[in-house]
């Protein structure tokens, strides 16, 4: 369907409109009240300010509410994204986008550092398709190191999630390696296992700038 450029449809509005001004200024010099005009098509398909759309930064930097996320900087190949707080105190996590071999989006991985004195010294919340086959869990691998398994915690519309822990060893050792694997198994291929690489360049520098940051936060 073809539509006319807004700036022809305008122009036609306002000629139209000129004989009826012309029109109701005769009317009022002979003593007559001027008719109430109808409004054009053009006027009633005028939005309000309020209905308009004031955009925002592409890169996900523009301003949003509370419970909005936005890019604080990157780190390598990690994104350091955070959360709009009513207070401006905004927690950070390491991102990652992880694709497959065709460069298909496939997983999310999200790292944070913990408070000291736990068995855990960092975590990580990493989201799979639906069509994940979740007995099979996931299991993650830094290099060539043996690789572990970990569970899914809960299914939404976004994904499946799982949500684990790493040690103060692992978090060296993701600090030292030069890439790591997320391996899931679809539920329409159980035979077959998708490797998905993570690349560990940055993250230490990320990791650092996240932990630093959410401790101030936090006090």
């Amino acid at each position: 369907m073809f539509h006319r450029p807004l700036s022809l449809a305008l122009a036609a509005s306002l000629a139209l409109a000129a004989p009826a001004l012309a029109q109701d200024e005769d009317q009022a010099e002979d003593g007559a009240a001027p008719q109430q005009q109808e409004q054009s098509p053009v006027e009633e398909m005028q939005p309000q300010a309020g209905e308009l759309s004031m955009g925002q930064s592409a890169d996900g930097s523009g301003e949003g509410g509370v419970g909005s996320t936005y890019i604080e900087t990157e780190h390598g190949d990690w994104q350091q994204r955070c959360v709009r707080t009513e207070d401006g105190n905004d927690p950070c996590q390491l991102y990652q986008l992880l694709e497959d071999g065709n460069g298909n989006s496939v997983a999310e991985i999200s790292v944070f550092a913990l408070p000291d004195g736990q068995q855990a010294a960092a975590g990580a919340t990493i989201i799979t398709p639906l069509e994940t086959l979740l007995t099979q869990q996931l299991t993650i691998s830094v290099d060539d190191s043996q690789a572990r398994r970990y569970p899914y915690t809960f299914c939404s519309q976004v994904g499946c999630f799982a949500r684990i822990g790493f040690t103060p060893q692992e978090v060296t050792q993701l600090k030292r390696g030069a890439d790591a694997t997320v391996s899931i198994v679809p539920a329409a291929a159980p035979d077959d296992t998708v490797d998905l690489t993570v690349s560990l360049i940055g993250f230490t520098d990320g990791y650092e700038a996240v932990k630093a940051h959410n401790e101030e936060v936090r006090q």
